[in-house]
């Protein structure tokens, strides 16, 4: 295989830190993070710190970009307001303008550009606008007259890529899972939180979350594997993606495990905002941080957004079963990608990596 140079944006973030991760234990592949501020952890990347919605900053890092072969597209604007940030025109407008920016100077500056691999979600069959067609199937499930950033991206990336060697790949994750610190949509920090307030109380772990939802959910380590699996194969050229874990679950259903991950027992189903309490946790967080030797920030810069994104996945306020959101995989199955995890698995994996690494209280020993 060719000797790959992997450029990561957005690398500080759930799915970006994962791609370090991937690309760095892979072996002859050089990796460039790209990101405002740097990553916690390179993974031997060399990191070079932009703004994406600067076409200046974009200009002066063209020169790390050179022989460039591959981009993991997941840098991300939110706004304040989570999801209703979702359907806003200035929302769309700045990741549109993110990555037509970053490709203005890597299209130069890297002629042996192979692939670029973008990253959207269930959003794109309107999941937070309306109930999906079960199973959302790539191709046939689309909700493009819903304004979306998706769009705007995919139809610029389709449009530049016309005539040139260089092809795309969009991945659909659903519930990415996985370890990052800031995120806007990354549920082991405001879950791992709200669980260290209650064991700090001796209490049980309680259920915050309204009426179920059968859902799904992927390891960010099994996406990241994706994402290098559409750099290279054929059969992913200029195609979109579902990626799942390969089951489905219900919040209810994986408590339990999520409970037994951080030691602690299960409670009674006590619905809670976590949006609306965290700032009542800003102190006792501060304390447990001392009292843990913990490397985990304040609150609000550990979790973002993420207490937001909470009660919208955990279905906070709802009191009627929600629609199923299923997405199918067959595609990407058929194509040659066939990784499979169990989401309670899953979830045990990275509440126990967020203890053993001094992100959340009681470290394991």
């Amino acid at each position: 295989m060719a000797v790959r140079k992997v450029v990561v944006a957005g690398a500080t973030g759930l799915v970006g830190s994962a791609a370090l991760r991937h690309f760095g234990g892979a072996g002859g592949c050089e990796v460039v993070a790209l990101s405002r501020r740097k990553p916690r952890q390179l993974y031997g990347a060399r990191h070079v710190a932009v703004d994406l919605t600067d076409p200046a900053q974009c200009k002066r890092a063209a020169a790390e970009l050179q022989g460039a072969t591959h981009l993991v597209y997941a840098a991300l604007y939110e706004a304040p307001n989570l999801v209703d940030g979702w359907r806003d025109q200035a929302q769309i407008g700045t990741n549109d303008a993110m990555l037509r920016n970053l490709m203005a100077v890597l299209e130069p500056a890297a002629p042996s550009l192979r692939h670029v691999a973008l990253l959207q979600g269930t959003k794109a069959y309107g999941v937070h606008v309306r109930p999906l067609a079960v199973p959302a199937r790539e191709g046939r499930s689309e909700m493009y007259e819903q304004p979306n950033f998706y769009w705007a991206q995919e139809k610029f990336l389709r449009e530049q890529q016309q005539g040139k060697a260089w092809c795309w790949s969009i991945l659909r994750p659903v519930l990415i899972v996985g370890e990052a610190i800031g995120g806007a949509m990354d549920l082991i920090p405001p879950l791992g939180v709200y669980a260290a307030m209650l064991r700090e109380q001796g209490r049980a772990l309680d259920y915050p979350a309204g009426a179920a939802r059968v859902s799904q959910a992927v390891d960010v380590d099994l996406l990241a594997r994706a994402i290098a699996w559409s750099g290279e194969a054929e059969a992913a050229r200029n195609e979109a993606f579902n990626v799942t874990n390969g089951d489905v679950f219900t919040w209810e259903n994986v408590w339990p495990a999520i409970a037994e991950a951080l030691d602690m027992k299960p409670g009674a189903a006590v619905p809670l905002s976590l949006a609306r309490t965290w700032p009542q946790w800003i102190s006792p967080w501060e304390a447990l941080r001392r009292k843990h030797d913990l490397i985990s920030p304040g609150l609000e810069a550990f979790v973002g957004l993420s207490f937001q994104y909470a009660d919208y996945t955990m279905r906070y306020g709802q009191t009627e079963p929600g629609p199923p959101a299923i997405v199918s995989t067959v595609k990407i199955n058929q194509a040659g990608f066939t990784e499979m995890m169990d989401t309670e698995d899953m979830f045990r994996k990275w509440f126990r990596q967020a203890r053993a690494s001094r992100l959340l209280p009681y470290a394991l020993v």
